[in-house]
């Protein structure tokens, strides 16, 4: 089923953001910010896989953000993982060592959702915590118009992948994202 989207500049529908999503957005350039659309979806449809199919959006057009925890001895860093919804990061190999951790996983939800003030299925790499890192694929970053969350399960947002690459603490790391499979 393809059901139809109607997309409004981000900066415009604050209530389709996360309150960190809005003030980071509204620390952006104006062109920068002017170049960020929303969308309202139904939220039991946050799910990439379900947002796709329902709106018709290609999986290679939308980026799913995953927080990874890296650990070395006492110590554990947060970063965020961009990778188009078509592969899965490389958390085990090319993160852990970018990140020169002993173990890497999937952070804690809970932990994730306190630090961030957004909403499970609505991750996204604009306005996290700014000690975290960024981690973007170098296709997301090279998408010339890629779907992420917003914060929130209520809605999307679309951007280029480049704006994704220049966030704060964002590295492209080529090869981040692997083919599923």
């Amino acid at each position: 089923m393809n059901t139809e989207l109607t997309v409004h500049p981000a900066l415009k529908q604050p209530e389709l953001l996360a309150a960190p999503v809005a003030a980071a957005l509204g620390g952006w350039a104006a062109q920068a910010a002017a170049e960020v659309e929303v969308a309202g979806i139904d939220a039991d449809l946050a799910d990439t896989a379900a947002f796709c199919a329902q709106y018709g959006v290609a999986l290679a057009d939308s980026a799913n953000c995953v927080v990874i925890a890296a650990k070395r001895g006492s110590t554990t860093t947060y970063a965020a993982c961009l990778v188009l919804a078509t592969t899965r990061a490389d958390v085990n190999g090319l993160v852990r060592r970018h990140l020169d951790a002993r173990k890497a996983s999937f952070a804690p939800m809970d932990a994730v959702l306190a630090a961030t003030g957004m909403e499970f299925g609505g991750i996204t790499p604009i306005g996290l915590p700014a000690e975290w890192q960024v981690l973007v694929d170098a296709a997301v970053a090279a998408h010339p118009r890629v779907v992420v969350g917003s914060g929130i399960r209520g809605s999307k947002l679309w951007l280029p992948g480049r704006l994704l690459a220049e966030l704060p603490n964002a590295q492209v790391l080529p090869g981040l994202g692997t083919p599923l499979g």
